[in-house]
C-alpha cells in the first residue's frame, strides 16, 4: 500500500514555488486544448443519468465549473451546480448548508449522487461522505488539500481571511478523519505541476475502493477543463453503483498519466 505523506510541526511542507505559481496561466491551454480535443473527449464511457453534484474551489462560483457541468451532461449524467454563490471558504460553517443541497438532489432524483470537488470544494466533497455516506455514490477530487499538512497552499492567507477559520487550530480529530478512508470509493486527481496546493496534500491512501491519479504538468486552475482530468473523471464515475476498479492509463491520454506507485512504496 502507498504511503500518504504526514507532516508534523516539524517537518512543514512548502507551498508551491513562485515559478508554479506563474505558470498557472497555462489554463487557458488546457481549456483550448480541451476544445480542440471536445470530438474525442465525447468517446469517454457514457454516464448512466444519476446526479453528479459540482463544488467550486475557493473564491470560485458555478461559473468555473460550468465546462465541467455541460461536459457530464453531454455524456448523460445530471450535473448540478452547488448553487451557494462564491465559495469564500469555511468547512465547519458550510456543511450543514452543503448538506442541505445534497439532500436536495437526492431526494429529488432518488438516487445516490456522485460529489465532484475542485480544491477546497474537494475538502467539502470529503466532509459530505463522512457525514452523509447514504447520499454519496462516490466522490472525485481534483487538486484537494486534506492530506497532511494542508498549510502548504498559496491560498492559505485568503482562505484564512475570507473563512475565519485559522487552518492550525482545526481540529485534530477533523484532520485525521479527513485523510482517512471514506465510506464511500474516492478518487484523487491531482499534478505535481500544482501551483497552488502542494501535490502531497491531494494524495489519499490506496484501497480496494480507493486511488490517486496524477496527471503530468496540469495546473491548478486547469483541472477542471484539462482534457487528460476530464477523461479520468467520466471514467470513474461510469463505474456501476457499488463497484470500484482501478483507472485505466492506457485511453486516449495515456501519456497524461503518471503510472501508479508500486504496491508497498
Amino acid at each position: 500500500m502507498a504511503a500518504v505523506d504526514r507532516a508534523t510541526p516539524h517537518h512543514r511542507l512548502r507551498p508551491p514555488s513562485l515559478a508554479l505559481l506563474l505558470a498557472e496561466a497555462r489554463s487557458l491551454l488546457e481549456f483550448n486544448a480541451s476544445i480542440l480535443l471536445s470530438p474525442l473527449l465525447l468517446q469517454a464511457p457514457k454516464g448512466d443519468g444519476h446526479p453528479v453534484l459540482v463544488l467550486p474551489g475557493l473564491l470560485a462560483s458555478d461559473l468555473s465549473t460550468a465546462p465541467l457541468r455541460r461536459y457530464l451532461r453531454a455524456l448523460g449524467y445530471q450535473p448540478f451546480a452547488w448553487e451557494l454563490g462564491r465559495n469564500f471558504g469555511g468547512v465547519y460553517r458550510m456543511r450543514d448548508r452543503l448538506r442541505r443541497r445534497l439532500t436536495t438532489i437526492h431526494e429529488a432524483s432518488g438516487r445516490k449522487v456522485s460529489v465532484v470537488g475542485w480544491s477546497l470544494g474537494g475538502v467539502y466533497a470529503r466532509d459530505l461522505a463522512l457525514h452523509a455516506p447514504q447520499m454519496i455514490r462516490g466522490i472525485v477530487t481534483l487538486g484537494s488539500p486534506f492530506s497532511g499538512d494542508i498549510t502548504a497552499t498559496n491560498a492559505r492567507r485568503v482562505y484564512e481571511k475570507l473563512s475565519g477559520e485559522d487552518l492550525d487550530e482545526i481540529r485534530p480529530d477533523d484532520l485525521q478523519a479527513l485523510t482517512s478512508d471514506m465510506p464511500v470509493p474516492a478518487t484523487s486527481i491531482y499534478s505535481r505541476t500544482d501551483g497552488i496546493v502542494n501535490w502531497r496534500t491531494s494524495r489519499l491512501r490506496p484501497s480496494p475502493t480507493a486511488e490517486n491519479i496524477e496527471v503530468l504538468l496540469a495546473s491548478h486552475i486547469g483541472l477542471t477543463v484539462n482534457p487528460a482530468v476530464l477523461w479520468a473523471i467520466a471514467d470513474r464515475l461510469a463505474q456501476p453503483e457499488g463497484a470500484f476498479a482501478p483507472f485505466d492509463r492506457s485511453g486516449p491520454f495515456a501519456l497524461a498519466y503518471a503510472a501508479p506507485p508500486a504496491r508497498g512504496t
